[in-house]
């Protein structure tokens, strides 16, 4: 019986907050691998990378020949995705982070904890989309509620950390709150007006209907990846003055009835999922705490709906770049190599 190859890998935008997140990943779950390549653009090419267990340096996806690999992550750049990812995805599995091909019905959109059976269609080469952070908290705590009680309709308000917008918004946020701190005005530059010691009710811009991109993604993502179409799902998408770590308070109708203690038991066996319940130490979720732990989800505040029947409120914290975007695509990366093996 012959032995398994190991898998060649490459991680584009490696620069990133979310490359640099999957670096970690792989190395945190000891990922066994041939070759790892880091790559970004021209202007980081020759850059040292932060990797404790090798000394690589960035080098140039334009220059780079992706039938050297058997799988490629894209970090959350869509430039470096709508250039790069479908040539690389000629020759190896591509687990795209960014928005490029999540709207495309014809590429998977996969959450490892809540869908992951779609990629049983995937051969030995292809693309796959993953769903945006907030998407990917949504949909793995709604999850085993709807097999419980069947969902009806979702309320939700996002409360999205500026490392959702990249290294440039947290160095705005940094740069900002000492500005303030110091008696100077803050500089509002990457989200158009002062993010620290501020609630800003806009992420991404607004279409003709007044509804925000990253709004209309998150019902259009959660819907695909419970496989539910027509699911009614109405957002609010806010930035708040957070480094890591997106919020969601979520109100969710169902079409049969359910008790907290019901919602309580499947929630606690709910596949990346950590429950926090009210007599616990922790009492409840917060991005400044147990939102560091990259591994999970958690939701608490768990409770009925005293204003209608059938009804659930809770809250639901998740780390955007290491829960649910590096530890969501490693997590697809293992369970496409372990299905070779």
């Amino acid at each position: 019986m012959s032995t398994p190859r190991l898998p060649r890998i490459a991680v584009v935008g490696v620069s990133s907050l979310i490359g640099e997140a999957v670096i970690d990943e792989l190395r945190a779950r000891k990922m066994p691998m041939a070759e790892l390549h880091a790559l970004d653009d021209e202007r980081s090419a020759g850059s040292p990378v932060s990797d404790e267990e090798a000394k690589l340096t960035v080098g140039d996806v334009a220059a780079f020949d992706f039938a050297r690999v058997d799988l490629a992550f894209f970090c959350g750049r869509a430039a470096l995705s709508e250039r790069y990812a479908q040539a690389a995805a000629a020759h190896a599995w591509v687990i795209d982070g960014s928005a490029a091909f999540r709207a495309r019905t014809d590429v998977p959109l996969v959450a490892a904890d809540v869908n992951p059976s779609v990629l049983e269609s995937i051969g030995p080469r292809g693309l796959i989309a993953l769903p945006g952070s907030a998407s990917v908290a949504l949909a793995t705590v709604l999850a085993p509620l709807h097999r419980l009680a069947g969902l009806a309709r979702v309320e939700v308000a996002t409360y999205q950390a500026v490392s959702g917008s990249g290294r440039g918004a947290m160095d705005e946020l940094a740069g900002e709150t000492v500005a303030m701190l110091s008696g100077k005005k803050a500089r509002g530059r990457a989200f158009g007006r002062q993010i620290a010691f501020n609630v800003i009710p806009l992420v991404d811009t607004l279409d003709a209907e007044g509804v925000s991109r990253e709004e209309r993604r998150l019902w259009e993502e959660t819907r695909r990846v419970l496989n539910l179409p027509s699911l009614g799902i109405n957002v609010t998408a806010v930035r708040v003055p957070v480094f890591f770590g997106h919020s969601l308070a979520v109100h969710a109708s169902f079409e049969r009835p359910v008790s907290v203690g019901e919602a309580l038991q499947v929630l606690q066996r709910g596949s990346g999922l950590s429950v926090i319940d009210a007599e616990s130490l922790a009492e409840f979720p917060t991005p400044a705490t147990l939102a560091t732990a990259p591994d999970q989800v958690y939701v608490g505040r768990i409770r009925a709906d005293l204003t209608r029947d059938r009804g659930l409120n809770f809250w639901v914290v998740a780390d955007n770049v290491r829960k649910c975007a590096a530890h969501n695509a490693v997590s697809v990366a293992q369970i496409l190599v372990n299905r070779c093996q």
